[in-house]
């Protein structure tokens, strides 16, 4: 079970008990990078620093990991963020690189029945901007995104579109829904026509994961408003935990901030207020 981290234990219990109502958001992250000094996170239970991971040179399919991140394309861009500082990706990796902290410690999850969120600010152009066919500013899985993985991304069309992917783990020997079958777990936003002059608040927020029920829901927000849902399935990740990363801005370029995992869902509400106080989890967590 997530334990906050005792700065933010500290912190919550420096409140007043109405304030402490007001305020439930204070004990709800398993993990927060703020992104004002450093490439890391600042509170989390798990790891806190980023790896990244590539495709092996010669062996298909496998991958090799690495302590830490390449300077040459991840960097703090002081005082240009949402709110303080932001991550700057200024070029992909190669080998399909991808960074990420380790989802143990850092995420709710739970066999059985499990719920969470996470949070990202976004600023870039993703039809100017991008090298790539697709580029996923989250991603959390063990396996990939289409096997129990939960996602958002910028496809391969012109103009891009945003989508919201929560495909369930597949069983062996069985072939899971591609992309492209109108039956997808996908939440689909066509054009999303964002510009690398404006800042975009992004949340992913689910519930009942993993119970083997059919009442499953992984909901996307942008900007505050709920935009659409995966729901009525079962979606469960069956990650382990142990080999399940949080990846962030796979091949993304531009300007990245206020990155936030959540032991539980969140409702409408909470979300209107974290899109209208971009600063509220440094104020609550610092």
């Amino acid at each position: 079970m997530f334990r906050l981290t005792p700065l933010a234990v500290a912190l919550c219990a420096a409140l007043p008990a109405a304030a402490e109502e007001r305020d439930p958001l204070c004990t709800a992250p398993t993990f927060y990078a703020s992104f004002d000094k450093e490439v890391k996170g600042e509170h989390g239970d798990g790891q806190l620093t980023f790896d990244t991971r590539t495709n092996h040179p010669t062996n298909k399919g496998e991958f090799v990991f690495r302590s830490g991140f390449p300077g040459s394309a991840f960097r703090i861009a002081k005082d240009k963020g949402v709110s303080g500082g932001a991550l700057e990706v200024v070029d992909v990796i190669a080998n399909n690189g991808r960074v990420f902290v380790p989802a143990k410690g850092n995420i709710a999850y739970k066999a059985g029945g499990w719920g969470g969120a996470v949070q990202v600010w976004c600023k870039f152009d993703p039809d100017k901007m991008l090298k790539t066919k697709f580029c996923d500013p989250i991603q959390i899985t063990q396996n990939g995104a289409n096997n129990g993985g939960l996602w958002f991304d910028f496809n391969d069309a012109k103009p891009r579109d945003l989508r919201h992917g929560a495909f369930p783990a597949i069983p062996q020997g069985k072939k899971g829904a591609g992309e492209d079958d109108p039956n997808a777990p996908l939440v689909r936003v066509p054009k999303i026509g964002w510009k690398d002059t404006e800042w975009h608040h992004v949340v992913l927020s689910w519930e009942n994961f993993d119970t083997g029920k059919p009442n499953a829901v992984s909901s996307l927000y942008i900007d505050g408003k709920l935009i659409g849902q995966v729901k009525d399935r079962e979606l469960a990740m069956n990650w382990d935990i142990e080999k399940t990363g949080i990846y962030v801005a796979i091949n993304y370029i531009g300007l990245l901030d206020e990155l936030v995992v959540f032991n539980r869902s969140l409702d409408a509400a909470e979300v209107a207020r974290l899109h209208k106080k971009p600063d509220l989890m440094r104020k609550l967590l610092k």
